[in-house]
Protein backbone atom coordinates (compact mmCIF):
# COMPACT_ATOMS: atom_id res chain seq x y z
CA UNK A 1 0.00 0.00 0.00
CA UNK A 2 1.30 3.04 -0.42
CA UNK A 3 -0.14 6.28 1.42
CA UNK A 4 0.52 9.72 2.07
CA UNK A 5 1.37 11.33 5.55
CA UNK A 6 1.20 14.95 6.24
CA UNK A 7 2.47 17.09 8.73
CA UNK A 8 1.40 19.20 11.34
CA UNK A 9 1.37 22.73 12.89
CA UNK A 10 -0.05 24.66 16.11
CA UNK A 11 -1.89 27.12 15.28
CA UNK A 12 -1.65 27.29 19.46
CA UNK A 13 0.09 25.97 22.15
CA UNK A 14 -0.46 26.30 25.47
CA UNK A 15 1.38 24.27 28.38
CA UNK A 16 -1.41 24.19 31.53
CA UNK A 17 -0.14 22.44 34.40
CA UNK A 18 2.63 19.51 34.77
CA UNK A 19 0.85 16.30 36.26
CA UNK A 20 1.75 13.81 38.55
CA UNK A 21 3.48 11.33 36.03
CA UNK A 22 5.38 13.83 34.61
CA UNK A 23 3.78 14.75 31.13
CA UNK A 24 2.10 17.78 30.85
CA UNK A 25 -1.33 18.67 30.23
CA UNK A 26 -1.36 20.66 26.96
CA UNK A 27 -4.48 22.85 25.06
CA UNK A 28 -3.94 23.34 21.50
CA UNK A 29 -5.19 23.61 18.21
CA UNK A 30 -3.89 21.41 15.43
CA UNK A 31 -3.55 21.46 11.28
CA UNK A 32 -2.96 19.15 9.22
CA UNK A 33 -1.06 20.31 6.42
CA UNK A 34 -0.48 19.22 2.53
CA UNK A 35 3.50 19.00 3.12
CA UNK A 36 4.01 15.13 3.20
CA UNK A 37 5.80 12.11 3.19
CA UNK A 38 4.93 9.23 0.93
CA UNK A 39 5.15 5.47 2.26
CA UNK A 40 4.86 1.99 1.00
CA UNK A 41 4.38 -0.49 3.29
CA UNK A 42 4.53 -4.20 2.08
CA UNK A 43 4.49 -7.71 3.66
CA UNK A 44 8.15 -8.58 4.64
CA UNK A 45 9.35 -11.22 3.14
CA UNK A 46 10.77 -13.45 6.31
CA UNK A 47 12.63 -11.93 9.54
CA UNK A 48 11.73 -9.02 11.10
CA UNK A 49 10.18 -5.76 8.92
CA UNK A 50 12.59 -2.70 8.55
CA UNK A 51 11.77 0.83 7.74
CA UNK A 52 14.20 2.58 5.01
CA UNK A 53 13.88 6.38 4.01
CA UNK A 54 16.26 8.86 1.65
CA UNK A 55 17.42 9.70 5.02
CA UNK A 56 19.93 7.70 5.83
CA UNK A 57 20.24 8.59 9.50
CA UNK A 58 17.34 7.12 10.43
CA UNK A 59 16.61 4.02 12.60
CA UNK A 60 15.62 1.51 10.61
CA UNK A 61 14.11 -1.22 13.06
CA UNK A 62 12.19 -1.61 16.10
CA UNK A 63 13.79 2.38 17.07
CA UNK A 64 11.82 3.43 13.88
CA UNK A 65 8.63 5.15 15.01
CA UNK A 66 6.57 3.90 12.06
CA UNK A 67 8.11 -0.23 12.88
CA UNK A 68 6.93 0.46 16.47
CA UNK A 69 3.58 1.64 15.16
CA UNK A 70 3.52 -1.85 13.33
CA UNK A 71 4.30 -3.28 16.50
CA UNK A 72 1.91 -1.55 18.86
CA UNK A 73 -0.82 -2.75 16.12
CA UNK A 74 0.08 -6.81 16.36
CA UNK A 75 -0.01 -6.30 19.99
CA UNK A 76 -3.36 -4.73 19.92
CA UNK A 77 -5.15 -7.08 17.92
CA UNK A 78 -3.03 -10.13 17.80
CA UNK A 79 -3.52 -9.28 13.66
CA UNK A 80 -1.12 -8.72 10.90
CA UNK A 81 2.54 -9.58 10.30
CA UNK A 82 5.54 -8.01 10.05
CA UNK A 83 5.82 -5.30 7.49
CA UNK A 84 8.38 -3.22 5.82
CA UNK A 85 8.10 0.26 5.07
CA UNK A 86 9.76 2.17 2.75
CA UNK A 87 9.33 5.92 3.19
CA UNK A 88 10.13 8.80 0.98
CA UNK A 89 10.55 11.64 3.72
CA UNK A 90 9.72 15.19 2.81
CA UNK A 91 8.65 16.45 5.80
CA UNK A 92 11.89 17.77 8.06
CA UNK A 93 12.98 15.67 10.96
CA UNK A 94 13.16 17.14 14.63
CA UNK A 95 11.35 20.32 13.40
CA UNK A 96 7.96 20.18 15.46
CA UNK A 97 5.61 19.42 12.09
CA UNK A 98 5.04 15.59 13.71
CA UNK A 99 6.56 13.81 11.00
CA UNK A 100 7.55 10.34 12.28
CA UNK A 101 4.07 10.41 14.11
CA UNK A 102 2.73 11.01 10.73
CA UNK A 103 4.50 8.48 9.47
CA UNK A 104 3.70 5.71 12.19
CA UNK A 105 -0.11 7.01 11.64
CA UNK A 106 0.15 6.02 8.12
CA UNK A 107 1.53 2.54 9.25
CA UNK A 108 -1.60 1.89 11.36
CA UNK A 109 -3.66 2.68 8.58
CA UNK A 110 -2.05 0.38 6.37
CA UNK A 111 -2.05 -2.28 9.27
CA UNK A 112 -5.59 -2.06 9.47
CA UNK A 113 -6.50 -2.65 5.52
CA UNK A 114 -3.60 -4.97 5.08
CA UNK A 115 -4.76 -7.26 8.18
CA UNK A 116 -9.06 -7.08 7.16
CA UNK A 117 -8.81 -5.50 11.20
CA UNK A 118 -11.67 -3.08 9.99
CA UNK A 119 -10.39 -0.66 13.20
CA UNK A 120 -12.54 2.69 13.56
CA UNK A 121 -9.81 5.96 13.31
CA UNK A 122 -10.77 6.33 17.35
CA UNK A 123 -9.71 2.65 17.74
CA UNK A 124 -6.41 2.83 15.76
CA UNK A 125 -6.43 6.44 17.49
CA UNK A 126 -6.24 4.03 21.43
CA UNK A 127 -3.44 2.10 19.62
CA UNK A 128 -1.57 5.12 18.63
CA UNK A 129 -1.23 6.72 21.79
CA UNK A 130 0.96 4.03 22.89
CA UNK A 131 3.41 5.25 19.78
CA UNK A 132 3.51 9.04 20.44
CA UNK A 133 1.03 11.49 21.74
CA UNK A 134 0.87 13.61 18.55
CA UNK A 135 0.18 10.32 16.62
CA UNK A 136 -3.47 10.55 17.33
CA UNK A 137 -3.89 13.66 15.80
CA UNK A 138 -2.19 12.08 12.56
CA UNK A 139 -4.52 9.20 12.67
CA UNK A 140 -7.37 11.38 12.57
CA UNK A 141 -6.09 14.93 10.83
CA UNK A 142 -7.92 18.03 9.55
CA UNK A 143 -8.10 21.08 12.37
CA UNK A 144 -8.92 20.02 16.13
CA UNK A 145 -8.44 20.55 19.73
CA UNK A 146 -5.62 19.09 21.51
CA UNK A 147 -6.04 17.98 24.93
CA UNK A 148 -4.52 16.26 27.61
CA UNK A 149 -0.91 14.90 26.75
CA UNK A 150 -2.21 16.44 23.23
CA UNK A 151 -4.04 13.18 22.41
CA UNK A 152 -7.66 13.72 23.28
CA UNK A 153 -9.01 15.33 20.63
CA UNK A 154 -12.00 17.38 19.54
CA UNK A 155 -12.26 17.79 15.68
CA UNK A 156 -13.02 21.97 14.77
CA UNK A 157 -14.08 23.60 11.83
CA UNK A 158 -11.70 23.53 9.22
CA UNK A 159 -9.21 26.38 8.80
CA UNK A 160 -9.96 28.63 6.03
CA UNK A 161 -8.38 28.21 2.75
CA UNK A 162 -4.72 29.67 2.44
CA UNK A 163 -1.74 29.69 1.55
CA UNK A 164 1.38 28.53 4.34
CA UNK A 165 5.03 29.77 4.28
CA UNK A 166 6.87 27.16 6.65
CA UNK A 167 11.08 27.65 7.15
CA UNK A 168 12.78 25.24 9.31
CA UNK A 169 16.16 26.61 10.79
CA UNK A 170 19.48 24.58 10.61
CA UNK A 171 19.26 24.28 14.45
CA UNK A 172 16.97 21.15 16.45
CA UNK A 173 15.47 21.62 19.51
CA UNK A 174 15.28 19.53 22.49
CA UNK A 175 11.71 18.75 23.47
CA UNK A 176 12.06 17.88 27.09
CA UNK A 177 14.54 20.33 27.28
CA UNK A 178 12.13 23.06 26.44
CA UNK A 179 10.01 21.44 28.98
CA UNK A 180 12.13 21.58 31.43
CA UNK A 181 12.37 25.25 30.88
CA UNK A 182 8.57 26.08 31.41
CA UNK A 183 7.33 26.98 34.93
CA UNK A 184 3.67 26.51 34.40
CA UNK A 185 2.69 29.28 36.91
CA UNK A 186 5.41 32.04 35.60
CA UNK A 187 3.73 31.56 31.95
CA UNK A 188 2.56 35.31 31.69
CA UNK A 189 1.37 35.40 27.86
CA UNK A 190 -0.66 32.28 26.68
CA UNK A 191 -2.69 31.64 23.63
CA UNK A 192 -6.55 32.89 22.91
CA UNK A 193 -7.55 29.71 22.36
CA UNK A 194 -11.23 30.69 22.92
CA UNK A 195 -10.49 33.37 20.20
CA UNK A 196 -8.90 31.07 17.40
CA UNK A 197 -11.94 28.43 18.04
CA UNK A 198 -14.62 30.96 17.58
CA UNK A 199 -12.42 32.50 14.46
CA UNK A 200 -12.82 28.98 12.86
CA UNK A 201 -16.01 28.63 13.61
CA UNK A 202 -17.04 32.07 11.95
CA UNK A 203 -14.29 31.07 8.98
CA UNK A 204 -12.45 34.00 9.94
CA UNK A 205 -8.84 33.46 8.62
CA UNK A 206 -7.45 36.83 9.85
CA UNK A 207 -9.13 36.39 13.12
CA UNK A 208 -7.21 32.71 13.79
CA UNK A 209 -3.93 34.46 11.94
CA UNK A 210 -3.59 37.52 14.22
CA UNK A 211 -4.25 34.36 17.23
CA UNK A 212 -1.37 32.61 16.99
CA UNK A 213 1.14 31.76 19.48
CA UNK A 214 2.93 29.30 21.02
CA UNK A 215 4.33 29.62 24.28
CA UNK A 216 7.56 27.28 23.85
CA UNK A 217 8.63 30.70 21.78
CA UNK A 218 9.53 32.36 25.35
CA UNK A 219 11.45 29.95 27.14
CA UNK A 220 13.79 29.61 23.84
CA UNK A 221 17.65 30.62 23.98
CA UNK A 222 18.09 33.67 23.49
CA UNK A 223 20.11 33.17 20.34
CA UNK A 224 17.73 31.09 19.42
CA UNK A 225 14.46 32.92 19.60
CA UNK A 226 16.56 36.32 18.12
CA UNK A 227 16.44 33.41 15.18
CA UNK A 228 12.53 32.59 15.10
CA UNK A 229 11.42 36.11 15.48
CA UNK A 230 13.59 36.80 12.41
CA UNK A 231 11.70 34.16 10.17
CA UNK A 232 8.77 35.55 11.41
CA UNK A 233 9.30 39.39 10.52
CA UNK A 234 10.27 38.01 7.20
CA UNK A 235 6.99 36.35 6.69
CA UNK A 236 5.05 39.60 7.97
CA UNK A 237 7.23 41.70 5.59
CA UNK A 238 5.70 39.39 2.91
CA UNK A 239 2.44 39.78 3.96
CA UNK A 240 1.24 36.82 6.27
CA UNK A 241 -1.82 37.81 8.01
CA UNK A 242 0.10 36.07 11.38
CA UNK A 243 3.25 33.65 12.20
CA UNK A 244 4.21 31.55 15.08
CA UNK A 245 6.81 28.83 15.68
CA UNK A 246 5.07 25.14 14.92
CA UNK A 247 5.30 22.60 18.02
CA UNK A 248 8.59 22.08 19.91
CA UNK A 249 10.07 23.92 16.79
CA UNK A 250 12.36 25.20 15.59
CA UNK A 251 9.82 25.82 11.93
CA UNK A 252 8.20 29.03 11.70
CA UNK A 253 5.40 29.75 9.99
CA UNK A 254 2.40 32.33 8.40
CA UNK A 255 -0.34 32.09 7.10
CA UNK A 256 -1.10 34.02 3.85
CA UNK A 257 -4.36 34.92 1.94
CA UNK A 258 -2.08 35.52 -1.29
CA UNK A 259 -0.14 32.44 -2.78
CA UNK A 260 2.24 35.10 -4.28
CA UNK A 261 3.21 36.65 -1.12
CA UNK A 262 3.62 33.28 0.33
CA UNK A 263 5.59 32.01 -2.24
CA UNK A 264 7.96 35.60 -2.08
CA UNK A 265 8.13 34.80 1.31
CA UNK A 266 9.15 31.54 0.73
CA UNK A 267 11.85 32.61 -2.00
CA UNK A 268 13.47 34.98 0.24
CA UNK A 269 13.76 32.62 3.13
CA UNK A 270 15.27 30.26 0.43
CA UNK A 271 18.33 32.35 0.21
CA UNK A 272 19.05 31.41 3.84
CA UNK A 273 17.49 28.02 4.41
CA UNK A 274 17.52 24.68 3.36
CA UNK A 275 14.06 23.80 4.32
CA UNK A 276 11.79 25.79 3.53
CA UNK A 277 7.60 24.91 1.56
CA UNK A 278 4.87 26.50 0.54
CA UNK A 279 2.04 24.17 1.44
CA UNK A 280 -1.36 24.56 2.55
CA UNK A 281 -4.44 23.26 5.17
CA UNK A 282 -5.42 19.31 4.84
CA UNK A 283 -8.24 18.24 5.96
CA UNK A 284 -8.87 14.37 8.01
CA UNK A 285 -7.24 11.97 6.98
CA UNK A 286 -10.78 9.90 6.99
Amino acid sequence: MELTANAKINLTLDILRRREDGYHDMRMVMQSVTLADTLTVTPAQGGEGRAVSNLHFLPTGGKNLAQMAAAAFRASTGLGGEVDVSIQKRIPVCAGLAGGSADAAAVLRAMNELAGAGLSPAQLAEIGRQVGSDVPFCILGGTALAEDRGDVLTPLPPLPPCHIAACKPSFSISTPQLFSRVNVRKIVRRPDTAGVLAALESGDLAGVARRLYNVFEDVLEPRRLAEIREIKSTLIDCGALGASMSGSGPTVFGLFEDQARAQDACDRLGESYRDVFLCGPAGPTV
